[in-house]
């Protein structure tokens, strides 16, 4: 019951998001609308022994909880923080925009593709940088090109979108996940969001995509992208999403993954020893405990 109970607030809280009304790739809240199976639960199998501080599954089409432990802890998500940034760039700008590389942008830390200052790039081909190889240097030029340069202003964006998705334990400090005081989400917070900005067609496409090119608009410039998510192309049949990395909040990813039967779902490990071999387990655990009709 309490699963359920929790299920329905979380899709109450994603149909019930307003987007603003010049939104590019908005929220297809029929998504949620269509009847889905609940999944049956072998309560035989033993929960899984994972070292991760906090872990969360859910059914991606209703949101149902499948495993939770520590799932609304208060955590440093690292560059999860991007599927905010993708969203506001995704919900308020055109993918055909060109974006002018600032000094500032080209210079951040972290990871980066090696924008060049005054490089002139598309907004699509930036998306495509911030979600594959998760780079600083495209994420950060993105939200100068959406804010006019403010960064406050673009983080304030983040956080009111946060509140409009019911992400209660979330807050947010800078647009590409730098370690800070006030960066932090849950395991909870993050398969909401995760679920809300997969629906989106651009996020669908470049979750899986493992190695690309993109280029300058005049061409002169290449970076290629090498996905962070090394599920792509194991046995699971991982669609995606997101990987961060930092010393403050270890190792972390949210992982859509889908069974033999076609029944997908989400999993979330924050500071995790080793993340990819325990959302292997995880997924497993969870595709031999749920049946779905």
């Amino acid at each position: 019951m309490l699963t359920a109970l929790l299920s329905l607030y979380a899709s109450t809280k994603l149909l019930g998001a307003e987007l603003p009304g010049d939104a590019v790739d908005a929220w297809n809240s029929n998504s949620l609308l269509e009847a889905t199976a609940i999944p049956e639960h072998d309560t035989a199998n033993l929960e899984p022994i994972l070292k991760a501080k906090s872990v969360l599954a859910v059914d991606l089409k209703n949101g149902m909880l499948l495993y939770e432990r520590n799932g609304y802890d208060h955590r440093s998500i690292a560059s999860i923080t991007k599927l905010m940034t993708v969203t506001i760039i995704l919900e308020e700008n055109k993918l055909s925009d060109v974006v002018t590389v600032s000094k500032t942008a080209s210079q951040v830390e972290g990871s980066k593709i090696w924008l060049a200052p005054g490089e002139k790039i598309s907004v699509e081909n930036l998306l495509y940088a911030a979600l594959i190889p998760s780079a600083n240097d495209a994420a950060y030029a993105l939200a100068e090109y959406n804010s006019g340069g403010n960064i406050t202003d673009f983080v304030a964006k983040m956080n009111q979108k946060a509140q409009e998705l019911g992400l209660h334990d979330t807050h947010f400090t800078n647009p590409i996940g730098l370690d800070e005081p006030g960066n932090y989400s849950s395991a909870y917070d993050l398969s909401i969001l995760g679920r809300y900005v997969y629906n989106k067609s651009f996020v669908k496409r470049a979750a899986v995509i493992k190695e690309m090119t993109i280029s300058s608009t005049n061409g002169k410039l290449n970076h290629e992208l090498k996905s962070t998510n090394d599920l792509l192309g194991s046995y699971l049949k991982v669609l995606g999403l997101k990987t961060g990395t930092t010393d403050l909040a270890g190792q972390c990813l949210i992982a859509i993954i889908e069974n033999s039967k076609g029944d997908d779902i989400l999993t979330v490990v924050l500071d995790s020893p080793s993340r990819y071999d325990e959302t292997k387990l995880l997924a497993d655990w969870v595709f031999r405990t749920f049946s779905w009709s």
